[in-house]
């Protein structure tokens, strides 16, 4: 089978957003609610690996495709999370091409990568798909996050890593690198946004990024970036509930 979040990013921009609750009934409720992706973070929010298992579950019985964000580029934590059942990850603040070559290797098995050949786990649906060990590699896709001036700087480098198959700016850690924390509107860093997507359309790598809400969306899909993700679930549930309180308290 063909990883679904490359087929969706042949068919469209996708939209997704981000999972900050740790909670899989709000993954599947915004899986139906008509997101392309859903982001499952396990860097900055406590998701181990049987959390993951439960929101790629979850995710699951939507149309929507989990992309899981691991806590560092470590193999170890790929190998686990691959295991699980992922097939996209996002791996976070990859610098230079030889850490996004050891995050490509770790996700795929030899003789092209270095990954761990288990006899049985969840993503071979414990054993029952017979034909896992040799589709692995082809389902496998990888998203390397770029968030600091040196790592955009080394973006051409980055893309010609074999096995790197799309990156992702984060705007947040990029402003705080720049000296500008909070303040990704700061037209400096909008500038860098801005700038990062022709050396990736130029190396035939599709490029993200997240928007923190409606209106950075917008401009960002207008710099040109293939996929986005909108806020989080979080920052959905309670902005709605602030706008409720603020209308039902106004005087």
């Amino acid at each position: 089978m063909a990883n679904q979040f490359r087929t969706k990013l042949g068919e469209k921009i996708p939209l997704g957003t981000w999972l900050m609750s740790g909670a899989p009934a709000t993954a599947e409720a915004l899986g139906h609610a008509g997101f392309d992706f859903l982001v499952v973070d396990m860097e900055h929010v406590p998701v181990d690996a049987p959390q993951a298992i439960e929101h790629l579950r979850a995710i699951g019985n939507t149309p929507a495709v989990p992309v899981v964000r691991i806590p560092w580029n470590d193999p170890i934590w790929i190998k686990r999370v691959m295991d699980a059942g992922a097939e996209t990850l996002m791996v976070p603040f990859v610098q230079n091409a030889v850490q996004a070559e050891a995050a490509a290797q770790s996700m795929r098995y030899p003789p092209v990568g270095r990954r761990g050949v288990a006899a049985m786990h969840r993503a071979s649906h414990y054993g029952a798909d017979r034909t896992y060990l040799k589709t692995a590699n082809d389902c496998a896709f990888l998203i390397v996050q770029l968030e600091t001036p040196e790592a955009i700087a080394n973006l051409p480098a980055i893309a010609k890593v074999p096995g790197v198959d799309a990156l992702f700016i984060g705007p947040g850690d990029l402003s705080a690198a720049m000296g500008h924390i909070g303040e990704v509107g700061h037209a400096d860093v909008q500038k860098a946004l801005a700038a990062a997507v022709a050396p990736a359309r130029a190396a035939g790598l599709p490029i993200g990024i997240l928007a923190p809400n409606l209106d950075f969306a917008k401009q960002f899909i207008g710099y040109g970036y293939n996929f986005v993700a909108v806020a989080s679930d979080l920052a959905m549930l309670t902005g709605r509930a602030a706008e409720i309180l603020s209308a039902l308290t106004a005087k």
